[in-house]
């Protein structure tokens, strides 16, 4: 089993609405839970670790993302039951750009290969050639960090699993298949798969049928704010968490830092630096101008 390890700020009033945060991270995963004045309760965290089979290769095995989903929600249950069964929403947030592979029964088909994972160097210059305007619809260059060039190297190296891919999820994004049963994403875990036509919030056709796949083979899109689906009974049984509490769009990471930090409320150019197992500069904008 995982062991979670725990920080519990003490706060006066639990029988008010609370709320969740999962941050699916790439060295752990995190839960914050509040009360509907921003008041910490409790947090508590599980450990992630990264497997690197070779040169270049960055992979995690989804299953150790619901061990240690389980174990931080064990544990929140186990000390601060009364703040669970006040819980009225969950939001989730996680390492972008992962390519989680699944099959026409929502089995896992190989690891999850990670958003630093260096082996489609070739599949970009590829996608690029193929597709001449990718950077104005994605708003990005292609580059093996990105989701797109990941499954453009299983299609040309893995041929029997691209084959049985039936549907592709971003990290937090299979978390929530596990905890709603939906498969949805948001926009900005979707921006930074290079599938995403940024400007109309939707697929891209093009760009998906140079990869060799479909809008079937994407999830189902949601604002971040939106709902996205309702927690399943085993588990609100299992934690003591109403039934029926929604799950929201959520966001990749950085946005989501981004918006707990206000970054972009005051006006266009605000931004913050990041420093994890990434580093990341953020600027907001008040509209979409792509400058790859």
């Amino acid at each position: 089993t995982i062991g979670a390890a725990i920080r519990h700020a003490q706060v006066s009033q639990l029988n008010t609405p609370m709320f969740l945060g999962l941050d699916l991270g790439t060295s752990e995963l995190k839960a914050l839970l509040l009360n509907a004045q921003h008041d910490i309760v409790s947090t508590a965290h599980a450990p992630l670790r990264v497997h690197n089979p070779k040169p270049l290769w960055s992979e995690q095995s989804p299953a150790s993302w619901w061990q240690a989903l389980e174990a931080v929600m064990d544990d929140l249950h186990q000390r601060v039951p009364e703040a669970l069964a006040n819980l009225e929403g969950i939001g989730l947030s996680g390492q972008m750009h992962g390519a989680v592979l699944i099959d026409a029964d929502e089995r896992v088909l190989r690891p999850a290969i990670l958003w630093n994972d260096g082996r489609s160097f070739a599949q970009c210059e590829a996608l690029t050639k193929a597709v001449p305007q990718l950077s104005d619809i994605a708003g990005n260059l292609a580059m093996p960090g990105f989701t797109a060039p990941k499954l453009q190297w299983v299609r040309d190296n893995e041929p029997d699993v691209f084959a049985q891919v039936r549907q592709v999820l971003l990290p937090k994004d299979w978390l929530r298949l596990q905890l709603c049963g939906e498969a949805v994403s948001e926009m900005s875990d979707a921006a930074g798969t290079l599938w995403l036509d940024v400007a109309k919030r939707d697929w891209s056709d093009t760009l998906l049928e140079a990869c060799g796949l479909t809008r079937a083979h994407m999830p189902r899109l949601v604002e971040g704010s939106a709902p996205s689906g309702s927690l399943l009974p085993e588990w609100s049984a299992r934690w003591g968490i109403p039934t029926n509490t929604v799950i929201a769009g959520g966001a990749g990471d950085n946005a989501a830092s981004a918006i707990g930090m206000g970054v972009g409320v005051g006006a266009a150019g605000e931004g913050f630096v990041s420093l994890g197992t990434s580093g990341v500069v953020f600027v907001a904008s008040d509209q979409y101008t792509p400058n790859p």
